[in-house]
């Protein structure tokens, strides 16, 4: 893999072109980016070695999608047209089944590869890529099948070479799976957020009283509004229904209080703590 291609040089698309950097020799890493301060910065930082252009894909060994999920559908029909028979092609997205779909009868849906490396943190631009961002994080890889083999088993190496750990289901179920463990908890960070600045108008409270739990809970608040609208919007009927189950288990929580069923709350919060078990497998 000489000559690497990464459309958006953001927190994803930078971390992994780092990665590249440390792990290839001698690989050659282009950036394209709407933002062209993006660019400025991928460059000083060393992420990339040169902005690239949509005709230069042609030259590309592997191109990587780092970008938003509604920009991903529209721009990954145009990438296919523009590469080389030797080209595979792989999004980073936090949805799979629309941009799956959008290039089933694709001439060249045999060389892109579905993928999702659960990684990130709640910052965003050049300045927040890092190295080994996905060292011991799951990638999640869908319709694998559809990739032709040749293309896809250099890439899935390479992502076990970045320390990644593969797992292999179908788009749909990715997306609703990934509802109740990312895209909910992203919801009530933010709504979390919401509540507490809407009741605390004095900034210099909420900065005083926060503890680590706050703080913890509310740090997905700081992430991209834009890179997390269009998630909602491609996974709206999964979110909505987790959204569903969590208000109506609120919901259940605050009738035990207001009916001073303070057992209640404590088997409710008891019966969750097997969450530490579940948790500790996957660390």
């Amino acid at each position: 893999m000489k000559q690497v291609c990464i459309i958006g040089v953001g927190l994803i698309g930078g971390s992994f072109a780092l990665d590249l950097k440390q792990y290839i020799n001698g690989v050659r890493v282009l950036g394209i980016d709407q933002n062209e301060a993006h660019l400025t910065d991928a460059l000083e930082l060393g992420i990339i070695d040169q902005i690239g252009t949509f005709d230069r894909l042609m030259d590309a060994d592997l191109v990587v999608l780092a970008i938003p999920v509604n920009a991903a559908i529209k721009v990954l029909p145009q990438v296919l047209e523009l590469i080389a028979d030797h080209t595979v092609v792989i999004d980073m997205g936090s949805t799979k089944e629309a941009i799956c779909e959008v290039v089933s009868s694709h001439p060249r849906r045999a060389q892109f590869l579905a993928t999702h490396p659960i990684a990130g943190t709640e910052f965003s631009g050049p300045s927040a890529a890092i190295t080994g961002l996905f060292k011991n994080k799951t990638n999640i890889i869908c319709e694998l099948d559809k990739t032709t083999t040749a293309l896809s088993e250099p890439v899935l190496e390479l992502f076990k070479t970045l320390g990644m750990h593969l797992r292999f289901m179908p788009a749909k179920d990715h997306d609703k799976h990934i509802a109740y463990v990312s895209h909910l908890s992203h919801i009530s960070s933010f709504m979390l957020g919401k509540t507490v600045i809407e009741k605390e108008k004095n900034e210099r409270d909420i900065f005083d009283m926060a503890g680590s739990g706050f703080e913890s809970t509310v740090r997905l608040a700081k992430s991209s509004p834009a890179m997390w609208t269009p998630i909602f919007e491609q996974n709206k009927a999964n979110v909505i229904e987790t959204l569903t189950e969590y208000i109506q288990n609120l919901n259940q929580f605050k009738s035990y209080m207001e009916n001073d069923d303070f057992e209640a709350v404590y088997n409710e919060m008891k019966n969750t703590n097997h969450i530490k078990q579940i948790l500790k497998g996957i660390a």
